[in-house]
């Protein structure tokens, strides 16, 4: 006997709708570390460090996402370790981050003009501190925009969460339309979750890219 859609199905949604803010928040944050250090190496005078960095960059981003999080997942258990799929998802959405806002931060970097580097050179200011001081401040300007957008990005690409298990708005919308057989109900519902939320957000990416004149 199938259930029908009501408020109450709406409101299960919603908490994993909250798993799915909190999966790219970890995301967002944990990419933002490995991706700083990504940067670093990707723009140092050290070419071993960089092309590492680089090649890192084109594995990860030329794999599916879907993919990494199964090695992350499944590749655990292979190793003898025992993980729960939060802690799977966070690493493998950290791992695809860091790829993604490393080219980001990257560009942003090397798109301050050569001139500033030039002028902290005559200054006598070290690659360390011109980069610190210099050039990371102006490259934190250009590179905030496509940055918020990404993370609209990992929101949405949450939803690959629910193939192993793990609660977000995807596998209730999934849970839900299995109990109802309303599917087209509860997967508008589903969309509609993901455009409230994302849409404000990119309009906000577009106004800082107006606002910050990148």
């Amino acid at each position: 006997m199938f259930q029908p859609f009501s408020l109450t199905h709406v409101l299960f949604m919603l908490t994993g709708f909250g798993w799915t803010i909190g999966l790219a928040a970890i995301a967002l944050v944990g990419g933002s570390i490995a991706g700083s250090g990504l940067t670093l190496m990707r723009v140092s005078s050290n070419r071993f460090l960089s092309r590492l960095a680089q090649a890192y960059i084109f594995v990860v981003q030329g794999t599916p996402l879907l993919v990494t999080l199964f090695i992350a997942y499944f590749g655990a258990t292979y190793l003898g370790f025992t993980v729960s799929p939060l802690v799977a998802i966070a690493v493998a959405f950290s791992l695809y981050a860091a790829a993604f806002l490393a080219d980001i931060w990257r560009g942003a970097i090397q798109s301050v003009p050569a001139g500033q580097s030039e002028g902290a050179h005559a200054l006598g200011l070290s690659r360390a501190d011109a980069l610190i001081s210099i050039i990371i401040p102006q490259a934190i300007r250009i590179a905030t925009p496509p940055t918020v957008g990404f993370f609209v990005q990992l929101i949405k690409n949450t939803s690959l969460a629910s193939v192993v298990g793990f609660v977000e708005l995807t596998r209730t919308a999934q849970i839900v339309s299995n109990a109802t057989f309303k599917p087209l109900d509860v997967y508008l519902t589903a969309a509609a979750f993901y455009f409230v939320f994302c849409f404000p957000i990119t309009l906000y990416s577009r106004h800082l890219e107006k606002r910050l004149g990148v």
